[in-house]
């Protein structure tokens, strides 16, 4: 996989707080590999599904008395959206404009909702899921690549980044497996075969061109990573244990063919003192060795992240966490054998 630093610690996407230069000034500050903070606490329209209400082209989002769902064209919530990644931007853009990092290629991720989530998440106007219409699911990926291409346009316009896109799908296994609860018990959403998500997922890189990360803070879709090479996966690793055959032919398989594991080691909503970079390292070093990899792949295939993100979480921690992720990378980059 090309353009994608490994080796190196990132963080997952949300923040708490309300304050997105305090958010960008932690994540500039932390990580070589930065990312667009998301902050919910600012309230709707601030979140991972608000975030695509500020990306989407021609489908306007708007509330509802659950949550989001398609809405008419001017939407108060579409306008809160943009205004709030607007606000996002700007701060990176100042950050980076300090510290001398604008047109350097640095690396910088802009996380959102992946179709799947979406659709299982906001509700069509007659209050069905739109995953239950296979026509506004495909309006929906449709809509997010063609608004993400003009994101990851102006981000590389503000701040001359390599960008990466990380689309995250924590819905991604309830929709394979037709859990997604539908309007009433006699409504029943379909299940999507993992060959048609896979499909969609990779007409969404081959419209960005960029690098690609699918995030999942549920349980690993090894069906999926099976079936959808050339991404990045950001998986939780922390119970994985030696009798779990299907996660490590799982990592396996997706480091053989070259891909990368965004490997979730610390949590997202607490503080852990018992964490430090180097039990991380070394974590991922004895993970590797039960897989029977070589230990270079920590350094060539490896990325460092807490299990999801970082908005439940305190500022101290935010930031610890950061750290740790980062430090640890260095480990894995410096000398894998010695860990």
């Amino acid at each position: 996989m090309t353009d994608l630093p490994t080796g190196v610690g990132t963080g997952v996407g949300s923040m708490p707080g309300t304050d997105p230069r305090e958010a960008a000034a932690i994540i500039n500050g932390e990580l070589d590999f930065a990312h667009l903070a998301e902050l919910p606490a600012r309230g709707i329209g601030a979140d991972m599904i608000g975030r695509m209400a500020a990306v989407l082209v021609d489908l306007p989002i708007d509330s509802a008395t659950w949550g989001y769902r398609l809405g008419a064209r001017g939407s108060s919530v579409a306008r809160r959206a943009r205004g709030f990644l607007a606000a996002d931007l700007d701060a990176i853009e100042e950050i980076w404009d300090a510290a001398g990092f604008i047109g350097t290629g640095r690396p910088m991720k802009v996380a959102v909702a992946g179709p799947f989530t979406l659709a299982a998440s906001i509700e069509l106007v007659n209050g069905h899921k739109a995953i239950r219409d296979r026509g506004a699911l495909r309006d929906l990926i449709d809509s997010g690549a063609e608004g993400l291409a003009g994101l990851v346009g102006e981000v590389r316009r503000r701040l001359g980044a390599s960008v990466i896109v990380q689309l995250d799908e924590p819905m991604v296994g309830t929709v394979i497996d037709g859990r997604v609860p539908p309007l009433t018990r006699l409504d029943v959403i379909p299940p999507i075969p993992v060959a048609d998500v896979a499909e969609a997922l990779r007409s969404v890189r081959e419209h960005l061109d960029v690098p690609m990360i699918v995030h999942n803070c549920g349980a690993p879709r090894w069906d999926l990573v099976h079936a959808l090479s050339g991404v990045a996966y950001g998986i939780d690793v922390t119970g994985i244990g030696s009798a779990d055959t299907a996660a490590l032919d799982g990592i396996g398989g997706l480091i053989d063919r070259g891909d990368v594991l965004v490997a979730g080691v610390l949590p997202g909503d607490h503080a852990d003192p018992a964490i430090h970079a180097e039990t991380v390292a070394t974590t991922l070093a004895e993970l590797v060795d039960r897989i029977g990899l070589a230990r270079k792949v920590l350094s060539d295939n490896v990325i460092v992240s807490p299990t999801c993100g970082l908005a439940g979480a305190s500022p101290d921690w935010a930031r610890t966490a950061l750290s740790i992720c980062a430090r640890a990378g260095e480990l894995l980059s410096a000398d894998p054998d010695a860990l």
